[in-house]
C-alpha cells in the first residue's frame, strides 16, 4: 500500500525504548515529519503481528533487539493537504520496552538516534503528544502496568 495518499489507514508500530535512565528517540528521514524526533518504529507488513513488526522495525532501523514491557496505547496520525485530502493516515500502536541487545545505530528510514536522559527530556524539542506518551511509559514502567 502506498503511504502518501493511501486508499486506507496504514497500521504502524512504535516504542518508547529505555536504556538505564534514557529514552531512545529517532530523527525521521522521510515524511510525514521529516527531520522531527519521534519514537522508533514503522509500518506493519502483511501477515505480521504488531509485536513481530515492532521487533523487526527496531532491528532494521535501530540495530537493536528489544523486550516489550507493555502497550501504551493506539493513536491516529492523520495529515491532510491544502485541499483537505488525506495525505497520510497512520494508526500507530505504541509500546514500551527496553534494549535487550545491540548498540543503537540508525537505519535507512532515520537520520539519527539519540538516547535522551529523562532528566533532560522536557527540554528536548519534541511534540507535546510525544512527551505525554513517553511520560506515560515511564509511569507504566515504574508501576509495571500493562494497560
Amino acid at each position: 500500500m502506498k503511504r502518501e495518499y493511501p486508499e486506507g489507514p496504514i497500521v504502524a508500530v512504535a516504542a518508547v525504548i529505555f536504556l538505564e535512565g534514557s529514552v531512545l528517540l529517532a530523527r525521521r528521514n522521510r515524511e510525514p515529519g521529516r527531520g522531527q524526533w519521534s519514537l522508533p518504529g514503522g509500518a506493519v507488513e502483511l501477515g505480521e503481528s504488531v509485536l513481530e513488526a515492532l521487533k523487526r522495525e527496531l532491528r532494521e532501523e535501530a540495530s537493536i533487539n528489544v523486550e516489550i514491557g507493555g502497550l501504551i496505547g493506539v493513536f491516529d496520525r492523520i495529515v491532510q493537504d491544502q485541499e483537505n485530502r488525506v495525505r497520510y493516515h497512520y494508526v500507530i500502536v505504541d509500546y514500551w520496552g527496553w534494549i535487550a541487545s545491540g548498540q543503537p545505530s540508525p537505519g535507512s528510514d532515520i537520520s539519527d538516534l539519540r538516547l535522551v536522559p529523562l532528566e533532560e527530556f522536557d527540554e528536548f524539542e519534541i511534540s507535546t503528544e510525544l512527551k505525554e506518551t513517553v511520560w506515560k511509559a515511564v509511569d507504566m514502567r515504574n508501576k509495571r502496568i500493562d494497560y
